[in-house]
């Protein structure tokens, strides 16, 4: 995107008086040492506003965890995602579940200490776990019954139901001192037991992290961390007056160029598809309208998800920075690789020809009176988005599905969804976020977001969630997606149709030498740093 020089010249003023601001609220050794005085061992980054944290630096009010899922780094986690996303041991030196799966133990280590000089104990897992279990709105605790300490270095959690996926839970939850914890206070004056510590905080402006320097593992290589919060337009700006050194950017400004800096780009399974509603339309109870006329064709959601060129959207949306998405977990150790499909317009209108889907004099298609017809929804103000739906509806033209666009707001959103495609983001470190989005809930007899459900999808994931062990629920996962017969890829029910896997693209300082990062979640945030104290310069 190119800003007209008034507006830029008005959008860099503010980049300046803010970093002007920034570094007069720093003290000398904090702020950044630029040029040829560079510091070697801190880092300036820029993140979108939307990244801080509103609630603060506490676990219980969604810091680590929430959408957009990221290590803590202040505080510890019992267990750490690698970067093939299995998982690696943190405080835990040992976990393990009962054959019901109805109690986790987990053994810690006994030689970590929060900030204050206190150890950490069990008791503190324990207290920081029925703290988030009760106080918690953006996580999903009720598998979890309440957590006890049987000694100084064991844990028991007892649980409502199995889940076999309990060690991703304990990746994201950071954990508290019980003898220092204040809810009203915790957010802005963490004490933890992390890599860093909450060195300073000026909300709205920037947060500093520093190295702990009696952080239990490999002492960070990065001593300083500083985080400034700008908009869009006023990263770019700040990169190019060589104010930050790695800034978060998107395909929009994938064009330009930077003196001093490379365009970084990194893999996501930061996800954008539609929900294809899979029941006729009908009138709930309540008096709600769900499903589509349209979308209830089985083969009409098969013809779409075969009939859409995901690298065309690669291309010409994302300028090239984004990877195909065939489900919400591509790439991830429980993926099942039957929902990758060919791309194949010829198929898809055979498809729809065979089921009895004739194209009209208009070039629409119709069967039994109903027209090929659909309204693509997408969120007012998310310009990607909506360039994506555009796109999506160009080549459903070219199928004989005509579609109307319209933006909305997230207040509608999900209740228009249950009749309307809407483009959704979604993506995690967790198999959970196939149960969320396939399995079918108790009170509606539908699954969540779109309406669906399917008994032997829901049984394979509560055959999963069940398992007694990690590695083996995987598989179990995978056939809910597809085992032969049945499942939600193409051959399937297939009630989402997945477009594209969105790069995570950041401007990043020549000689800044950022380590291999894992496959990012959804949310261009706080996952870019889950590794910073591994960076370096050269």
């Amino acid at each position: 995107m190119r800003i007209k020089m008034k507006q830029k010249l008005a959008v860099l003023l503010s980049v300046l008086l803010m970093l002007a601001l920034i570094a007069g609220c720093s003290s000398k050794s904090d702020s950044r040492q630029m040029s040829g005085n560079r510091d070697t061992d801190s880092v300036v980054i820029a993140m979108d506003p939307n990244s801080e944290p509103a609630s603060g630096f506490d676990p219980a009010f969604g810091w680590g965890a929430g959408e957009h899922v990221h290590e803590p780094l202040i505080q510890s986690t019992l267990t750490v995602t690698s970067l093939d996303l299995t998982i690696e041991n943190d405080l835990a030196l040992e976990y393990a579940a009962s054959e019901d799966g109805m109690l986790w133990t987990v053994k810690i280590r006994d030689d970590v200490k929060f900030t204050d000089g206190e150890p950490l104990t069990a008791e503190d897992v324990a207290f920081t776990y029925n703290t988030v279990k009760a106080s918690s709105s953006v996580n999903d605790f009720t598998m979890l019954d309440y957590a006890e300490a049987t000694e100084d270095t064991t844990v028991l959690f007892h649980m409502t139901r199995p889940f076999s996926i309990w060690p991703y839970t304990m990746a994201v939850v950071g954990i508290v001192p019980e003898h220092a914890y204040d809810s009203t206070s915790y957010g802005s004056n963490p004490i933890g037991s992390g890599r860093y510590v909450l060195k300073q905080w000026d909300k709205g402006q920037q947060v500093i992290l520093k190295a702990n320097p009696d952080y239990y593992g490999d002492a960070p290589l990065m001593k300083t961390v500083t985080i400034v919060f700008m908009e869009e337009d006023a990263t770019f700006l700040a990169a190019q007056a060589g104010e930050v050194d790695l800034a978060y950017t998107s395909a929009t400004y994938s064009d330009q160029t930077v003196d001093g800096y490379s365009l970084a780009a990194y893999q996501s399974v930061d996800n954008r598809g539609f929900n294809l509603p899979a029941i006729p339309e009908q009138t709930t109870e309540s008096g709600e309208t769900i499903g589509n006329d349209l979308t209830s064709d089985v083969q009409v959601r098969r013809a779409i998800n075969i009939g859409v060129d995901r690298q065309e959207m690669i291309d010409h949306v994302l300028n090239g920075y984004g990877s195909p998405s065939y489900s919400v977990c591509d790439q991830l150790p429980w993926y099942h690789p039957a929902s990758e499909v060919t791309y194949d317009p010829d198929a898809a209108k055979a498809l729809l020809e065979e089921a009895g889907w004739k194209t009209g004099e208009d070039g629409i298609r119709e069967k039994d009176g109903v027209k090929a017809e659909l309204t693509l929804l997408y969120a007012t103000g998310d310009s990607v988005r909506q360039a994506l739906a555009a796109d999506f509806s160009d080549q459903l033209k070219e199928l004989g599905i005509s579609c109307t666009l319209e933006g909305v707001g997230w207040d509608t959103a999900y209740d228009r969804a249950q009749s309307d495609p809407l483009i959704w983001g979604w993506g995690a470190h967790t198999p959970m976020e196939l149960y969320n989005i396939y399995h079918t809930m108790e009170d509606t007899g539908l699954a969540q977001y779109s309406p669906y459900s399917n008994d032997t999808v829901d049984a394979y994931m509560d055959q999963a969630l069940a398992c007694s062990d990690l590695e083996e629920s995987y598989e179990l996962w995978q056939k809910a997606q597809w085992d032969g017969t049945t499942g939600v890829t193409q051959d399937g029910d297939i009630p989402w149709v997945w477009l594209v896997n969105i790069d995570h693209l950041y401007w990043v300082r020549d000689g800044l030498q950022v380590a291999e990062q894992k496959i990012h979640p959804h949310g261009h945030g706080w996952s870019i740093v889950n590794n910073v104290d591994q960076w370096s310069w050269s």
